[in-house]
């Protein structure tokens, strides 16, 4: 027995140097990212490979710092990533919904009637009119574009359904239903690999440097030594601040005791470092909450689960609001309740057009009943109310017409094949709209209106796209759209 255990012993401590040696680390396992929430699994390159010089330094490996990568490096640019968290993914990992894109090949295979005017005017609405429309026009307009660039590099979004605030089903999800972040960050992660493009992580960009007026790199910590990387452009993709109480708070008081769906590295620090560079800033008390947080783990259920049928009702078992309104509005009807939390009512038809629900219940957040007399014990709200409640639902369904609220969308399913489930929930901070200030081709704006040279940025870390109220859906749209864009832009001008 004591020789096995030497043997093993051995066997365990090689294993253990093959790390050591290779160029590629495996994330730690005891990170405090989730590892089934994106690449927490996956490899990343050995801080030792880091090079004194790139054509394109990305701060960020969330969505957008990915697809910049990608599409800088198919330009011709020699780029590195560099993410101060131990894992890629930032909140593109967590993000549960799909991405919002009209006039699509998916959406025309499926008799789905859409336009680019109408995407942006329903946008516009949402954001209370307040969206940079330049911004938002160029996002609308290469959606479509975006759709297919991510199908040819293998991320296939085909199934689509509603979001909130939306009159068409637009919003764009892998085939199964399933949460488009771990899909879409494991995608953009395989592509890196096959480029070979190096992407850093625990490495914490400090500054970005200035030189003649230009960014012209940056500083980074790596196993606590300083690196000064030089490069001819460099791109912010650090995501918002939603993790970032202090800044939260400060500009929108009211969300103090919040909880917050964002990762623990939204922290609004390439906003900061580009501030001092003279960046502008655009909407910062612009913070949107999201309606259905699951509370007890800050976990967001997502409106594709309204958009595939769900109701929301209250503790009396009734349904108090058009589920399918934008999110702002939502959210202030749940608040607008005496208990503050709903539940999102469905059955077991749309439990199975919907992957992501199996998520919420790996994560025990969801209860789960054979009739619904057992389902409104398990709520503990009145077991007549929610049975006429969903009789009356049903009908709306059968007539397409709810008489009640007035909900027109996600009316193709009614409630009732058992099992029925509920989820509770409750608003949580969710998206920080506002940021770093560009124009359309990604280039950081400064207070007079100018490009600083060699500054892009793209994704949550930008602010002007989506007004006072992100749309579900459309978080995924802007950072694939713009990520491309930077990319393309900061290879253009280090190639200058």
């Amino acid at each position: 027995m004591k020789k096995k255990l030497s043997y093993i012993f051995v066997a365990l401590v090689l294993a253990l140097s093959v790390f050591t040696v290779f160029p590629r680390l495996q994330a730690s396992s005891e990170e405090k990212e989730d590892a089934t929430s994106g690449a927490s699994a996956r490899e990343y390159t050995d801080p030792s490979e880091l090079k004194e010089e790139y054509d394109v330094v990305i701060i960020g490996a969330g969505g957008a710092g990915m697809a910049a990568a990608i599409s800088a490096h198919d330009a011709g640019a020699n780029v590195a990533i560099l993410e101060k968290m131990p894992v890629a993914g930032g909140n593109t990992s967590k993000s549960s919904g799909g991405m919002n894109a009209s006039e699509t090949k998916f959406q025309k295979e499926q008799g789905i009637e859409d336009t680019n005017d109408l995407f942006y005017e329903e946008t516009l609405k949402g954001g209370k009119g307040t969206n940079d429309p330049e911004l938002l026009r160029y996002m609308v307009d290469h959606s479509a574009e975006a759709i297919d660039w991510l199908d040819s590099i293998g991320i296939t979004l085909n199934n689509v359904t509603f979001s909130g605030g939306f009159s068409v089903a637009r919003i764009h999800r892998p085939a199964d239903g399933s949460a488009v972040g771990g899909y879409l960050v494991n995608g953009l992660y395989n592509n890196l690999m096959e480029r070979n493009i190096p992407i850093f992580v625990n490495a914490n960009v400090t500054e970005i440097i200035e030189k003649d007026g230009a960014a012209a790199g940056v500083k980074v910590m790596v196993n606590g030594e300083e690196k000064t990387v030089a490069a001819k452009s460099v791109i912010v993709a650090s995501g918002g601040f939603g993790a970032n109480m202090d800044l939260v708070t400060q500009y929108k008081p009211e969300l103090d005791g919040y909880v917050t769906t964002n990762h623990e590295g939204a922290t609004g620090d390439g906003i900061a470092m580009a501030q001092k560079l003279g960046a502008d800033t655009v909407d910062m008390e612009q913070i949107q909450i999201h309606p259905t947080v699951y509370q007890e783990n800050a976990f967001l259920v997502s409106e594709a689960i309204r958009g595939e049928g769900a109701i929301l009702v209250n503790q009396q078992g009734s349904r108090f609001y058009n589920e399918m309104e934008t999110r702002d509005n939502v959210s202030a009807a749940i608040n607008g309740l005496e208990e503050q939390y709903a539940y999102i009512v469905f059955d077991q038809q749309l439990r199975e057009h919907s992957k992501s629900i199996d998520t919420y219940e790996s994560k025990g957040m969801v209860v789960k009943a054979d009739s619904i007399e057992e389902l409104a014990k398990a709520l503990e709200v009145p077991a007549e109310n929610l049975a006429a409640t969903i009789e009356s639902w049903n009908k709306f369904v059968e007539d397409q017409n709810d008489t009640d609220f007035g909900r027109t969308t996600a009316m193709e399913r009614n409630i009732s094949q058992a099992p029925y489930y509920a989820i509770k929930v409750s608003p949580g901070i969710h998206h920080t709209m506002g940021g770093l200030k560009i124009n359309t081709n990604t280039e950081v704006l400064n207070k007079d209106g100018n490009a600083i040279p060699g500054l892009f940025a793209a994704g949550e870390v930008t602010g002007g796209i989506h007004g006072q109220n992100r749309m579900g859906g459309n978080a995924v749209a802007d950072i694939i759209v713009f990520g491309r864009q930077a990319g393309e832009q900061s290879a253009a001008f280090a190639a200058q």
